[in-house]
């Protein structure tokens, strides 16, 4: 067995990729198969080296592996040598229309209610017209003429799977430059590098069928390849995602502190009844199963991801966190917010609290003579996660405050926040200095 992810680097990777990338690694080693990284960068204006790497550094970072990596463009001579065969055996065909005519087409088959399909009308040329044709300076680009039959195929996720052939368009498969385009680049090496296993988006149904058809005509069994198409992901609102992927890059997400394996979890189990299970990428491996994922599109919900990553880093180990913390935060502090976040990036927020110098938001006027009894009140240091409620029970006797009356304002106060971790163990962090000038900072508010 062996699968593959074959990205494009003419952008960054989004959430929607990176299901289709976690599908076929866990799937390969699942089975015990070998996991294939493939670049397809045959869109030479459009690719960058840097969209290679940062491909390499997300799928690094969601702990994939691959065992063999290569670029579509140190093949070329392969796909050309799958060209001439083509030709000769008549499935390849020039055509000279240009894209001004192909539109006309299209308006008038649209205008007489007929499907938008390429009229084959280039089969027609005679040798001495696509002479004259290319006399004239005419280059051609080059269709594959599809069988007029139906494809048919046993869909691990999907089912029973059908295309009709004779309602898809001839492929263009070939540009007038000479450049071949994904639609064969991709059979061909998916033939000669021994891919099994193809799991993609349920966008490429009719493109699988297509791609089968090319395969064959290469020489391949009808059932060379095994398939799964995983239903498309909608927003939280059931709209399409893919208006939102430049949001949801891998690169913002790991930036803003969401942790690799919370999303993994999320994506693995996204479009199933499987609750995320949080744990490391080999072992998530173990329990992969295709057969779980429902055939309806699934609702990617950044609520549900925020969740599961707050779960995990409520009980991820200090040692684990430490070089990504903001500089000077101690075990104790970590253990203190890691209950309170949802994402690594809000440690900067609690750290700015602890260490750092903020002014508390205005307070009502009453609450003056509240905080100045708190500041007379501050036990004098050393402080433990004791001292809070020393010090909270001696405002009450006080003031008789109780409840949100009595804890509200200083929250505010000592962190210029309505909620947050325990005070408990916030407030030794603070230090008495820290917190008297806070408490005098509120009474002049």
């Amino acid at each position: 067995m062996k699968l593959r992810f074959a990205p494009s680097p003419t952008g960054m990777l989004h959430v929607g990729n990176a299901r289709l990338a976690i599908a076929n690694a866990l799937f390969a080693r699942r089975h015990g198969g070998a996991f294939q990284l493939r670049i397809d960068d045959t869109d030479i204006e459009r690719s960058k080296e840097s969209h290679v790497e940062a491909i390499q550094t997300d799928l690094t970072w969601l702990g994939i592996t691959w065992d063999e990596t290569f670029r579509q463009t140190e093949r070329l001579d392969r796909y050309a040598k799958a060209i001439e065969k083509l030709k000769a055996t008549g499935r390849l065909y020039p055509c000279f229309e240009s894209e001004q005519e192909l539109a006309a087409k299209r308006e008038t088959q649209i205008r007489q209610r007929r499907a938008p399909v390429y009229d084959r009308a280039m089969l027609k040329m005679t040798p001495e017209q696509r002479a004259q044709a290319e006399a004239n300076g005419k280059v051609p680009y080059w269709r594959f003429r599809l069988s007029d039959r139906i494809i048919q195929w046993r869909d691990l996720v999907m089912g029973a799977c059908q295309v009709k052939l004779p309602s898809v368009s001839d492929p263009v498969l070939v540009r007038t430059d000479g450049t071949v385009l994904y639609t064969l680049a991709s059979v061909v090496d998916d033939l000669e590098t021994d891919i099994t296993h193809i799991i993609r988006g349920e966008d490429h149904v009719t493109n699988t069928g297509v791609q089968i058809d090319i395969a064959e005509a290469l020489g391949a069994r009808p059932d060379h390849f095994r398939f799964a198409h995983l239903p498309l992901l909608l927003d939280e609102n059931g709209g399409k995602l893919s208006k939102r992927f430049d949001a949801m890059s891998l690169r913002t997400l790991r930036q803003d502190g969401v942790e690799a394996e919370a999303l993994v979890a999320y994506l693995a189990r996204l479009g199933s009844s499987d609750d995320p299970i949080l744990v490391p990428f080999a072992e998530q491996a173990k329990v992969y199963d295709l057969s779980h994922i429902s055939k309806s599109a699934a609702r990617f919900d950044t609520r549900q991801l925020l969740a599961l990553n707050h779960k995990l880093l409520a009980q991820t180990p200090f040692a684990t966190v430490a070089e990504r913390l903001p500089h000077g935060a101690t075990e104790a502090f970590w253990l203190a917010i890691r209950g309170n976040i949802e994402m690594l990036s809000e440690a900067k927020l609690w750290a700015s609290v602890v260490y750092g110098d903020i002014v508390p938001p205005p307070q009502e006027a009453e609450t003056s003579a509240f905080l100045k009894d708190a500041a007379a009140l501050l036990p004098e240091e050393p402080w433990d996660t004791a001292t809070w409620k020393l010090w909270t029970t001696a405002l009450k006797e006080k003031t008789g405050r109780s409840g949100k009356a009595l804890f509200l304002p200083l929250r505010l106060a000592l962190t210029g926040e309505e909620h947050g971790p325990e005070l408990r163990d916030l407030l030794p962090l603070i230090g008495r200095k820290r917190a008297l000038e806070r408490l005098l900072m509120g009474q002049e508010g």
